[in-house]
């Protein structure tokens, strides 16, 4: 979608049936083939290494692969190189994440049981060791029990993973890749992401590759991010973008499923794209307007009478919507990051601009999943979109799935609509058809109240749930005439 907004870009991607779906890796004969044909007519190439590897991000975390075989497979990059010796190669690899909760919905069976306890385990042995423990803490260490083949099958999968990160950075160094990003993929300050960042970090400084190599909190985002940089540099430029947030306390607000404050972040996000941060708004070829918490990050399904009150004590959203309406009018690029909330846009951010008339005059927006997803988003966007109709959109569609769905129309029909029918939040039985009309129309019916919506006039033409799940939604939209 980010591609097509810009008319000089000519994009290749391999078709859905070939990636797998969830859980089903994708066949790695067809992945190997689909890299390696037609090659030499290529100038970029961004490749995601858990999918060329595991068969996707979600089987890197359940194969039983053997090294050989991971070893051969990332010979296909040698290949690429030998067919196309002036071919750039951006490529990226997760470092394995460890959520905080039960479910096995991405992860090994086991972790629908002891998925919390694994997490907990690991962040307070790694507490431990790097600051100490308070009584409390260390008697609740104590009092974890995980089985031994658990423990045996997670942490010895996490270190393959973790030797295939380094395997990745040896490919950096003899030239076969141009650029590599290790995102962090819902990370934590301390415990498992954290140790396997620490040796990745400590192998890549001792080769020398810090330049070529990013470390940073997200996943989702990462091929679009690598698009937006060769798109810069095909070009020869590294655009200036300038951030302001909503908050003051913003910059030092660190998000939900992420390990550092949102500005640290940003530093990455925007040198992997091949863009520097501006030191005032007037050297800016971007201005990037963050939409920040007040203070504290929430889930952006909690209801009005839950939100933190830092979201109006220490945030004046106002000012801030209206500082973009100023800067559009002053024929500014603006392009908005909706990270207020985890999970989902903010509702009164979109109605504000809407009332202000400028959500068309976005050079980009998102709001979904992790702060960092939607940054890299955004700015993939901004940088590498020229074209402001399908520009618009794509707005259009991130709206109606970041803020209307995620944030409004999932939570209500999770709560009212699946009960009523006898479902569940994973299981629509036979009526999954039923539950996407539901969702259709409401998403409909909200977009159309915005203003915005007869300057860009869009039909929701048939929702649809990928993964057979709430999580998210899969849609076909059009222009309406």
């Amino acid at each position: 979608m980010i591609a097509r907004t810009n008319e000089e870009l000519e994009l290749e991607v391999p078709a859905l049936e070939v990636l797998g779906s969830k859980r089903i890796p994708a066949d790695a004969a067809r992945i190997e083939r689909f890299l390696l044909d037609g090659i030499e007519h290529l100038d970029f190439a961004v490749v995601s290494l858990d999918m060329l590897l595991y068969g996707g991000l979600i089987p890197s975390r359940l194969h039983h692969l053997e090294r050989e075989e991971a070893v051969r497979r990332f010979g296909v990059l040698r290949q690429m190189r030998r067919a196309n010796p002036g071919l750039k190669i951006y490529a990226f690899q997760c470092i394995m994440r460890a959520p905080s909760y039960d479910s096995s919905e991405e992860e090994p069976e086991y972790y629908a049981d002891w998925g919390y306890r694994l997490f907990r385990r690991k962040y307070l042995m790694d507490l431990r060791e790097r600051e100490g423990l308070s009584p409390e803490e260390d008697a609740e260490l104590a009092a974890i029990e995980i089985p031994d083949e658990v423990v045996l099958d997670y942490e010895s999968r996490r270190a393959f993973n973790e030797d295939m990160n380094v395997e990745a950075l040896g490919l950096l160094e003899d030239g076969t890749i141009d650029f590599l990003v290790i995102p962090q993929d819902d990370s934590a300050p301390f415990g498992y992401t954290a140790i396997s960042q620490k040796r990745v970090i400590a192998e890549l400084k001792r080769r020398g590759l810090d330049m070529r190599c990013m470390i940073y909190p997200g996943a989702d985002e990462v091929s679009m991010s690598l698009l937006a940089r060769a798109c810069n540099e095909a070009a020869g430029r590294s655009p200036r973008v300038w951030p302001f947030f909503a908050s003051v306390a913003g910059p030092h607000i660190v998000p939900l499923y992420e390990d550092r404050p949102m500005m640290e972040s940003l530093k990455s996000h925007v040198r992997v794209t091949g863009a520097r941060l501006a030191d005032a708004p007037a050297e800016a070829d971007v201005l990037l307007a963050i939409n920040c918490p007040g203070k504290v990050m929430q889930e952006a399904f909690v209801p009005e009478h839950e939100k933190d009150l830092t979201y109006t004590s220490w945030r004046q959203l106002s000012d801030f919507t209206q500082r973009i309406a100023e800067y559009l009018a002053d024929g500014r690029r603006v392009a908005l990051c909706d990270s207020a909330f985890a999970n989902g846009g903010d509702a009164q951010c979109v109605r504000y601009l809407d009332r202000l008339g400028v959500l068309g005059g976005l050079c980009a927006y998102a709001g979904w999943n992790t702060n960092c997803n939607t940054l890299g988003t955004v700015l993939a966007q901004a940088l590498v979109g020229t074209n402001q109709g399908e520009i618009a959109r794509n707005t259009c569609y991130r709206i109606i799935e970041d803020v209307f769905y995620q944030a409004l129309v999932r939570p209500r029909v999770v709560a009212e609509e699946l009960p009523a029918l006898g479902l569940g939040y994973y299981d629509f039985k036979d009526r999954e058809e039923q539950v996407a009309e539901i969702i259709r129309t409401e998403l409909q019916e909200r977009f159309d109240e915005l203003d915005f919506a007869r300057a860009c006039p869009t039909r929701i033409g048939r929702v649809y749930m990928p993964w057979h799940r709430m999580f998210e939604i899969g849609m076909e939209i059009e222009g309406v005439a």
